[in-house]
């Protein structure tokens, strides 16, 4: 047996990104693969001579290989135009293919971050989906998140620890949270933050230093928990 990595396969959806920006697209797939690296993101951006624009064969051919071995997509787009490409191209795809695609309405940066960890947790279409189009209204207000609304009740396990990491929990350990969190049943909060959101978890902007407050409940809480706490005591690899 090789002593290489093994490579995982493909999460069950991936994403594509419409954009009028060639660079856009490729920007904003490379944002998020550093989140998640186990979703197939492909960018579809500018036309096909290199100019600003949206290509109905661009996106067909983004399309044809995100659902390729059965995969479903989420399709993210920018501008109001790029949404007409996709919907052109939507409307023209074999029915059994476009059962498997949902078209996003969702900020384009934002929501592809947010679906692709999402994605790269095993969630389902409607799971991705749900997770872009949610992101919109992550940032909707500038104001911080309340406290769980989870009282003093017996199901709830806690834990408090420090954030070490020099940076604090910018994006990249946010996703790793969201990402391992995803593996749990149960459903975690940070601070009063849904733990599986990489969005709500930047828009703590905790810093070196802060306190995190743990809640966790369900049948795997106190996995979870421990899991979280060990990953922050570790400085998510960074210290």
């Amino acid at each position: 047996m090789s002593g290489g990595a093994v490579e995982r396969e493909p999460a069950p959806v991936a994403l594509v990104l419409v954009s009028h920006s060639r660079a856009l697209a490729e920007g904003a797939v490379e944002l998020a693969e550093q989140m998640a690296p186990g979703v197939l993101l492909i960018a579809a951006g500018g036309m096909q001579d290199g100019g600003l624009g949206t290509s109905y064969d661009t996106v067909e051919a983004a399309l044809t290989r995100a659902t390729q071995d059965g995969r479903s997509a989420v399709v993210l787009t920018d501008l109001g135009s790029a949404v007409l490409t996709a919907e052109s191209v939507l409307d023209l795809l074999d029915e059994d293919v476009a059962a498997r695609v949902r078209l996003a309405d969702a900020p384009f940066v934002e929501g592809a971050v947010a679906a692709a960890v999402t994605a790269h947790g095993g969630a389902d279409l409607a799971g991705v989906l749900a997770s872009a189009e949610h992101a919109g209204s992550t940032f909707a207000s500038a104001a911080a998140p309340t406290e769980a609304a989870v009282a003093s009740d017996d199901g709830v396990l806690r834990a408090t620890t420090v954030l070490r990491n020099p940076l604090g929990l910018h994006a990249r350990p946010a996703a790793v949270v969201a990402r391992m969190l995803a593996a749990y049943d149960a459903k975690v909060r940070v601070n009063g933050a849904n733990a599986a959101s990489v969005l709500e978890l930047m828009k703590l902007g905790a810093k070196q230093g802060v306190e995190l407050r743990i809640e966790a409940e369900g049948a795997q809480a106190a996995e979870a928990r421990d899991a979280l706490v060990a990953a922050v005591e570790g400085g998510f690899g960074e210290v």
